[in-house]
């Protein structure tokens, strides 16, 4: 903006502040006699030096601009100047003394302040939006170090912010606003001031006595810029707030299944979902071959749960594998009356009789397959020995299989190994001494299936789940993991109409033990068997090619966030199980429905189950280690050190880049990586500063870090 005098038409200002300057101060100061008893300019003149109060004797024109040519009617008014935050002249305010209407202002930018003071770059600043009101506070504090600024117009709320966040930039603004005022809170939301909020106006306080000091003390202070924020989230994993268990991923009587057994159990339904999976690969493993890439793979699953002592575990588990219990004890009952029998028969033979009786006859094998309270060699024993092709160990106390002999010797890494080749391959290979006491000339099992379902504290999970020797042999990787919370203190147990509501009686469980209890009976005559009588599995397969493209599809999107940076790029052997589970448990709920193919609901259903336990099973790989810190939180905190001091606490992107914590530093991949995860969790905003990326910094982090 560019103006002259109407009357002085050859005499123009330059662009720009001093041309302004220059301009003013062709006119004189005001006189008492031209303020004309007007009450605010009279005030003005009381308190301000005579050179900031200019008696304006001519039109001015603009020259230049949108409004070129346009002719401003200041003749006859008082003009006070307009100025920036480094004391430069941009523009004026003319007030018509003795008028009601609105002082004229021309400048050319919208941050413009009138100063009230000295603009000492170390005071104070105060801002306010009323002239009068400003007048009437500085008259108080006149012998305080403080710089006062007002905006021109009191209508205009718009200015008051832009000349907030002018000064705002190199230092923080103080601005007194009273507890009923929410509008100029909601207006300054986010800019680098301090809300003063008292309960009676801050002018009227200092008539009451009261000194600023005093009303600092008493005041509510409010730091704006942060009120323009949220408030970042946490960035180390935190191990107690587990994921949303996703009951869609069931449908029908599966889901109905598990929230009755979460109602009747009080447990959460991450957990009943968890035992009716073991329950179903215990059941299915046995019958089918789940479809993974040009062949098959066992169905079996292994499903880790996390469950207090006294959280409902057993109770859900006896729901869940009501029929698989009664089976077991059926054939158990069955075969203790074959031994007797065998027993029987067999006494009093000798010699030949007795080996020729043997040979005929062999001894009743025990056919337990669910194991609550064992090791891990005895089990693969009765699958190279034939006892038994498909099994499972289903424990509420994992400590049993964590803490036991076998994983704290020497021998866990061996024991691993044979778990990790048993669900993959479905194969066990055991070589004993010929030697020992056990020496046996079998070494082998091929075809057999078993299914871990173990429910522990956190005290034994937490070590296990971290665990270097777990992790590095492949077992967690193959696990579905679920931590859910703890429900104790919210379970109700006082509810009669509850008391009385019978599991036993319930149609959704009576259907879903009915289920059970035809897929746990002997193969039919006419289903095909193996040489050894097993019963023949089938091989589940896909509905159709679409169907099979679908799962790849979801496989591929797991394929491409284990790329560097993304998502699962430390938890690579984990991901890259994900798909077979997947297929494992489509094959699984397929199988519980009748169907020997797996559509593509069951797909979709499927991977909500994975993506769940994988989600959990980030949060304890990723939970921070006490007194570290991950690369986020590193990041984090680096930022607050450089920006604390800084108004705004903005920071150049290129200088982030070359000072950045390691492993960060000079690795833009990975550094954008972190700041977007920084970004998506408030600690942080991006933005683009003409040609510079800059970084800008949540000023509620500087509270959490002093």
């Amino acid at each position: 903006m560019t103006t002259t005098p109407q009357n002085q038409g050859k005499k123009k200002a330059r662009d720009g502040g001093a041309g302004f300057s220059d301009l003013l101060h062709t006119f004189k100061p005001a006189t008492r006699q031209e303020l004309a008893n007007d009450a605010l300019l009279l005030k003005a003149d009381g308190l301000l030096e005579p050179e900031r109060l200019l008696a304006i004797t001519a039109n001015l024109t603009i020259t230049d601009g949108a409004n070129a040519g346009k002719i401003e009617q200041t003749a006859g008014s008082i003009a006070l100047a307009l100025t920036d935050k480094h004391d430069e002249t941009i523009g004026a305010v003319f007030y018509q003394p003795n008028s009601n209407q609105l002082p004229t202002v021309i400048t050319y930018a919208d941050h413009a302040a009138i100063i009230i003071g000295e603009n000492d770059p170390n005071s104070e600043v105060i801002a306010f939006n009323d002239l009068d009101y400003a007048l009437e506070y500085y008259s108080h504090t006149v012998h305080l170090k403080q710089t006062i600024i007002v905006s021109p117009i009191k209508r205009n709320r718009q200015q008051f912010k832009d000349a907030i966040d002018h000064w705002g930039n190199d230092r923080r603004v103080i601005v007194p606003m009273t507890l009923d005022d929410h509008r100029t809170k909601k207006l300054l939301a986010g800019v680098n001031a301090q809300a003063w909020i008292t309960v009676a106006d801050i002018v009227t306080m200092l008539d009451g006595g009261n000194t600023f000091d005093d009303i600092q003390n008493e005041a509510d202070i409010v730091e704006l810029q942060a009120t323009g924020w949220a408030d970042p989230e946490p960035l180390a994993n935190d191990p107690s707030k587990p994921t949303d268990y996703p009951i869609h991923a069931f449908n029908g009587l599966l889901r109905r299944v598990i929230e009755w057994v979460a109602y009747y159990a009080q447990v959460p339904q991450a957990m009943a979902g968890q035992c009716v999976l073991g329950a179903l690969a215990h059941m299915g493993q046995r019958f089918i071959d789940a479809p993974f890439g040009h062949g098959f793979m066992p169905a079996s699953l292994i499903l880790i749960t996390e469950g207090e002592s006294g959280s409902g575990k057993t109770q859900a588990m006896s729901l869940t594998h009501f029929k698989i219990e009664q089976h077991e004890r059926q054939k158990y009952k069955q075969y203790l009356d074959d031994i007797d029998v065998w027993e029987s028969d067999k006494a009093g033979l000798k010699g030949k009789e007795l080996a020729d009786f043997k040979e005929a006859n062999p001894m009743p094998l025990n056919p337990k397959t669910m194991f609550k309270e064992a090791t891990i060699e005895p089990i693969l024993d009765m699958f190279i020995s034939g006892q038994i092709n498909s099994a499972s160990w289903t424990t509420d106390e994992a400590g049993q299989f964590f803490n036991g002999h076998t994983m704290k010797g020497d021998t866990a890494g061996n024991a691993l190994s044979s778990l990790t080749t048993l669900y993959s391959d479905g194969e066990v290979s055991r070589v004993r001494s010929q030697k020992s006491a056990f020496a046996t000339p079998k070494t082998d099992a091929y075809d057999v299936r078993m299914t871990l379902l173990l429910q522990g504290q956190r005290v034994v999970l937490e070590p296990a789940l971290t665990d270097p020797l777990m992790n590095g042999q492949g077992f967690l990787a193959r696990a579905l993991i679920a931590c859910p919370p703890d429900l104790r203190g919210q379970r109700v147990w006082n509810d009669a109409s509850r008391r009385r509501d019978d599991p036993n009686d319930n149609p959704d469980l009576i259907a879903y033990w009915s289920r059970c209890q035809s897929l746990l009976d002997p193969t039919p005559a006419n289903e095909p068997t193996t040489a050894q009588g097993q019963p023949e599995r089938i091989k589940m397969r896909w509905a159709d090619d679409a169907t099979e493209q679908a799962f790849y599809e979801q496989m591929q999107a797991i394929e491409n966030r284990q790329a560097s940076g993304q998502a699962l790029e430390y938890l690579k052997a984990y991901a890259s199980r994900m798909a077979e589970n997947a297929s494992r448990i489509a094959a699984l709920i397929a199988f519980f429905d009748g169907r020997k193919v797996i559509n593509k609901d069951d797909i979709t259903r499927a991977f909500l189950l994975v993506e769940y336990s994988t989600s959990e099973r980030l949060r304890y790989l990723d939970a921070t280690p006490t007194g570290e810190q991950n690369d986020s939180e590193m990041l984090s905190s680096w930022l607050v050190s450089k920006a604390k001091d800084k108004k705004p606490a903005i920071l150049n992107r290129t200088d982030v880049f070359n000072g950045a914590p390691k492993p960060m530093r000079k690795n833009n991949k990975l550094l954008q990586c972190e700041l977007d995860n920084l970004e998506s969790k408030g600690h942080i905003k991006q933005s683009v500063d003409g040609r510079k990326k800059i970084i800008e910094v949540n000023p509620k982090l500087f509270d959490a870090a002093s």
